[in-house]
């Protein structure tokens, strides 16, 4: 009896950390899946001409990752900001990743949805301004604040990973924690909306002025 009260007492206090914890290790495991991706497309610009259509296909394809991430960014801050206790025990980002989150937001989003526009639109400009400048200009933009971003991360991601990778007992914390069978899910229904959209739309690539 005693040891049944304590594996439920243990359950109990997982469970009421699994939010936010829950959250945490979504965004670790979409961003290990986005910083493989990022990293795939830097190879691309080492020879764009030749690999264009693969610079497109992988931009493409991030589109899904990038959507969950920064949906479950945007969940964390909105649950911290309205007192949800969970988020508040678990505290916000430093001061520094907290200025600079929006301008990642706005960077990531500028750079990709300059790229799509191009796909569409080619040599086109906007209110007067080349796309192919703006593409350009926001992904210097977006290269900055992201390494900053990446540097304070990295060093975490191994572990909130591992932990969700590990099989667990019953009633551990890392198998009660945030549901992890749903974020790995919608991690492969990120990737294949993201695969989706490449299939379909890498010949736009075609598009671009070069």
């Amino acid at each position: 009896m005693h040891v049944s009260r304590t594996m439920a007492t243990h359950r109990s206090a997982a469970e009421a950390r699994a939010g936010a914890e829950g959250n945490e290790r979504l965004t670790a495991i979409t961003g290990a899946v986005l910083l493989a991706l990022f990293a795939a497309e830097g190879v691309t610009l080492l020879a764009l001409r030749g690999l264009l259509y693969w610079h497109y296909f992988i931009g493409l394809l991030l589109i899904g990752p990038v959507c969950v991430k920064i949906g479950s960014t945007c969940f964390r801050f909105a649950r911290y900001y309205s007192g949800h206790p969970d988020y508040v025990r678990k505290g916000p980002p430093a001061p520094l990743l907290r200025l600079l989150g929006p301008f990642v937001v706005l960077t990531t989003v500028a750079v990709m949805g300059t790229g799509i526009a191009l796909g569409f639109q080619g040599s086109s400009t906007y209110h007067g301004i080349p796309i192919l400048f703006l593409h350009k200009a926001s992904f210097v933009c977006w290269a900055g604040v992201m390494t900053i971003h990446v540097l304070a991360y990295l060093w975490r991601l191994p572990s909130l990973v591992g932990a969700d990778l590990r099989s667990s007992r019953a009633y551990s914390a890392a198998s009660v924690i945030g549901g992890r069978g749903l974020r790995w899910s919608l991690t492969a229904v990120a990737l294949g909306a993201g695969l989706a959209a490449a299939v379909a739309g890498a010949h736009l690539a075609g598009s671009w002025n070069r």
